[in-house]
């Protein structure tokens, strides 16, 4: 099994995860002949690298072991050296022994005093915030195009000259969306899409948000205010295409009101403060057969540094944890893992309802890196969550209301999963990739961790770390952790990722649509 403190043996063709498995991982494209010394077998065939090959003979119907868990079942004879794979693996039902509370300990805190501090922004009523943002948000799809038309005025790019005096604001953005309307105006599409943008217009790292409506759409700015709490003020301000006077009028307005709020925003300091303060949102997307070996669990790692220092970190993508969510009911308390189970069996009646199998998660890029069913996705996405105790499960974009490790209900697909957890409270992401990701986030800054090397090589100008030196032996998991922590606290205090460089964010809000558009 790897160990977190270890390094893998630099010389091994392959990697063993665990003393069980009846698999281990190609560390390079391995053709028919090599002999694996470290497991006395010879490979049959051509193995790509990152891919499966079994090390003894594994019958049909047996179960195929990764990380000493099953992953699924042989669908054909397999003999010792064999590439594992889609043509002869498959899902099969089995019980999972949740155990719950089993491996649940209490966390070694690290005392403030004894703790390294990071330069955040501490807003008028507490939050704080990583970044300092003015936001553009609108209630539907009718009133994008104007949002954006007033968000890009303030481009430094193409307009410099709008925040010329104002070096302290980091930009204006729009955050726009495809829905508003045509929807229940009692159901639970509109009730999340609201949720979404009510946590949005509260997050710290807007200093101020204008919210545009069309006038005459479902998603009534004046009811979403209501529902969730939220009050004119100087820092959030509506109005409507159609009080407006139409599209020209309504961007002539919302610059002014922009204009109106930026001196105030300007005024921030950043000032030396606790790592309780940075929550964390967790993603994994274009995931291969190293990420469960290297950038999960260094994040992991990097998660439980947060954790003892009060933080917050909140895992996600609930059918990419199908299969692996006894691990996480071991770490909670009974009434947090009934809640986990509840979100789980609803993703199966959901998955049920529409014609779908939560094993159609893994996409053909995960596959061409060498993952095959969700069940072994899922227990690679997990190691992101580290190895303290999960304190909470919440609903997709709910508002975070502990310290430590939770879990929020959300889809797979990484910008829904994203906005959620923004909308939640995160003020950094964390995102691991194995075959490449070109995503990023906004207001919150997202960081971008490399599986393997050879990506890290590829596409170096959009990943901020790589993850790959495990892998490579040239670093230990809890080694590259430490990395990923320093980082964050760095991020944090203001320096800029690769992808706050290329200027994404904008364009990766989704809130998740959920149920009939009518």
């Amino acid at each position: 099994m790897v160990k977190p403190n270890a390094t893998l043996n630099k010389s091994a063709l392959s990697i063993r995860l665990h003393a069980s498995d009846n698999v281990v991982i190609a560390r390079q494209q391995l053709i028919g002949g090599t002999l694996l010394e470290t497991e006395q077998v010879q490979v049959q065939g051509l193995v790509p690298a990152g891919h499966k090959l079994a090390t003894a003979g594994i019958a049909q119907g047996q179960a195929v072991i990764r990380y000493g868990q099953i992953i699924g079942f042989a669908s054909q004879p397999i003999q010792p050296g064999q590439h594992v794979h889609t043509h002869n693996l498959a899902m099969g039902e089995f019980e999972r022994e949740h155990s719950i509370g089993a491996d649940a300990k209490p966390t070694d805190f690290i005392a403030e005093a004894d703790a390294p501090s990071w330069q955040g922004i501490v807003r008028a009523d507490g939050q704080v915030a990583t970044r300092n943002y003015l936001g553009v948000l609108t209630s539907v799809n009718c009133s994008a195009t104007a949002a954006r038309a007033i968000a890009d005025h303030f481009r430094r790019d193409t307009n410099p000259q709008a925040l010329a005096d104002f070096p302290n604001v980091d930009g204006v953005i729009a955050l726009t969306h495809g829905i508003g309307c045509g929807v229940d105006p009692d159901g639970e599409a509109l009730a999340i899409l609201r949720r979404t943008l009510s946590g949005y217009a509260r997050h710290p790292n807007f200093a101020a948000v204008l919210f545009v409506g069309l006038g005459c759409e479902t998603n009534q700015i004046g009811e979403l205010f209501a529902q969730n709490g939220l009050h004119e003020s100087a820092r959030l301000r509506s109005f409507t295409i159609q009080d407006s006077g139409g599209t020209r009028k309504t961007v002539e307005r919302g610059i002014a009101m922009i204009k109106e709020m930026l001196p105030a925003a300007n005024t921030v300091q950043r000032q030396p403060l606790p790592i309780r303060h940075i929550t964390v949102g967790l993603q994994c997307g274009g995931s291969d057969g190293y990420s469960g070996i290297t950038a999960n669990p260094a994040l992991g790692a990097a998660m439980d540094i947060l954790v003892r220092h009060g933080g917050s970190a909140i895992l996600s993508e609930t059918p990419e944890i199908y299969g692996a969510e006894h691990l996480l009911t071991r770490r909670a308390s009974p009434q947090v893992a009934e809640k986990l189970l509840a979100r789980v069996h609803w993703w199966e009646a959901y998955c049920k309802r529409m014609g779908a199998e939560m094993n159609n998660n893994p996409s053909s890029g995960n596959k061409a890196g060498g993952l095959t069913t969700i069940l072994e996705k899922s227990l690679g996405a997990v190691a992101k969550a580290g190895s303290t105790n999960l304190v909470d499960v919440l609903e997709y974009a709910e508002p975070v209301k502990e310290k430590g490790l939770m879990f929020m209900d959300t889809p797979g697909y990484d910008p829904v999963s994203a906005t959620g957890q923004v909308a939640g409270g995160a003020n950094v992401i964390c995102f691991t990739t194995g075959r490449g990701s070109a995503y990023g986030c906004a207001p919150s800054p997202s960081l971008k961790l490399a599986s393997n090397t050879a990506l890290w090589k590829r596409q170096e100008e959009d990943i901020d770390i790589n993850c790959g030196d495990i892998a490579d032996g040239l670093a230990s998991v809890e080694q590259v952790g430490q990395q990923i922590f320093s980082m964050i606290l760095d991020v944090a205090s203001g320096t800029k990722t690769k992808s706050e460089l290329h200027g994404y964010g904008q364009n990766e809000f989704v809130p998740w649509q959920i149920g009939a558009t009518m």
